[in-house]
């Protein structure tokens, strides 16, 4: 069940990097920050969904009664 799941989230991190990317083109400038690439994009993706994870499974796990 765990491997597919992982596979089902793949798209979703493509997608979310390439939000992500053109969200950051509309703030970017307003803020006087530099543009990110989509591979840059993806890194800071990646990166915040590292940080992310660990919470949201010890959160999935823990079952109210």
């Amino acid at each position: 069940m765990g491997y597919f799941r992982i596979l089902a989230a793949i798209p979703g991190f493509f997608i979310s990097a390439l939000i992500f990317m053109f969200m950051w083109r509309w703030i970017a400038p307003q803020l006087g920050l530099i543009y990110l690439n989509y591979a840059q994009s993806m890194l800071v993706t990646i990166t915040l969904w590292l940080a992310v994870a660990p919470i949201a499974a010890v959160g999935g796990r823990h079952h109210w009664h």
